[in-house]
């Protein structure tokens, strides 16, 4: 453990989903697992009735974020956020999504200042948040609207990532349906992406010169405008933009034809113009490594490749590898100057 070293705060996320068993589970096998120091924002007494539920030996212990890292070997380390919640695993509670909100709004709140290196979000449950006025379509907008707050002099423009083993995706278009896909899609919105893409793959990643492969919309990439125009006259003019700003960009691609094995061999991460085509294929080839990744914040976030769960939320049958790989993953790009 680096003498240094920032703890990274933790969302728990929706209650009565798997969030609490991830950050239980994670702690008890912190060893094996390879784990940075983190402390879990949420409520101490329904983390107590989870880890009896799972019959999980996890001790908690409530602290002040300066004390988590110094904790983190001995218990779980708590920053109590928000009231004391009933533990009903698998049963929506419209009275707990203040909770939800204050705890990612908290972990924001220590980065800035200092006593958190990164963040990691437990999966939430954005139906039932909007229901309570909830005004952004997921995380990852949310946290564009909390940088913009907390960091007013460095614009930000947060940028999807599905980071696994094998594979890296950036949706252009994200949390819209797909009739909207074509009238949203611009080449300034391509280019935009692109670029931050490219840029936080050499800062926080490490790349030299990231080779960014980009899709088509239509079926084999529009066959020359006679499938669609949008990859002629949206997509081929992003490409040429990108490619005289120095940014290695190949394309429009036949989305079927990018993701086997031969063909991931040619670049580093691919961008496709709307959440299925690209999330699809991502979580296919790598769905319990996978961590969804912020990137063009001013801070490191990261979080499972996955949902809720509330059909196993108390079991103690939940899957941590995602989990555990966003807290490794966020630990890395925390600590760039460690590649």
């Amino acid at each position: 453990m680096r003498s240094n070293q920032k703890p990274i705060a933790v969302s728990m996320g929706e209650p009565a989903g798997i969030g609490p068993d991830l950050a239980l589970i994670a702690w008890a096998n912190r060893k094996a697992l390879g784990l940075p120091p983190f402390y879990i924002r949420g409520d101490e007494s329904l983390l107590h009735e989870r880890a009896q539920k799972m019959g999980l030996n996890a001790r908690l212990r409530l602290v002040a974020q300066d004390e988590a890292v110094a904790i983190f070997t001995k218990a779980l380390p708590v920053v109590q956020t928000g009231p004391a919640l009933p533990d009903q695993p698998g049963v929506e509670a419209p009275e707990t999504a203040a909770s939800v909100v204050a705890a990612i709004e908290g972990c924001v709140d220590d980065i800035k200042s200092g006593h958190a290196c990164a963040l990691v979000t437990s999966p939430i449950n954005k139906a039932a948040l909007y229901r309570t006025g909830f005004a952004f379509p997921g995380h990852t907008e949310y946290l564009g609207s909390l940088a913009e707050m907390h960091w007013p002099g460095e614009p930000a423009k947060p940028v999807m990532m599905i980071a696994g083993p094998e594979l890296m995706v950036v949706p252009v278009t994200i949390h819209i349906p797909i009739r909207d896909v074509p009238t949203s899609l611009t080449t300034e919105l391509i280019v935009e992406t692109a670029e931050i893409t490219a840029r936080d793959l050499k800062t926080r990643f490490g790349y030299t010169s990231p080779r960014l492969a980009i899709c088509g919309l239509n079926p084999h990439a529009g066959e020359n405008g006679s499938m669609g125009t949008e990859d002629r006259d949206i997509i081929e003019p992003a490409i040429s933009r990108l490619r005289a700003m120095g940014i290695e960009a190949t394309g429009p691609h036949p989305a079927d034809t990018l993701f086997h094995p031969p063909a991931r061999q040619h670049y580093d991460c691919v961008l496709g113009m709307y959440h299925d085509q690209v999330l699809i294929p991502a979580k296919t080839i790598g769905f319990d490594e996978s961590v969804n990744v912020t990137l063009g914040l001013p801070f490191v976030r990261t979080s499972p490749d996955h949902g809720t769960a509330y059909n196993l939320a108390g079991t103690g049958t939940a899957r941590v590898d995602s989990f555990a790989a966003s807290l490794r993953m966020a630990d890395v790009l925390a600590n760039p100057e460690r590649f």
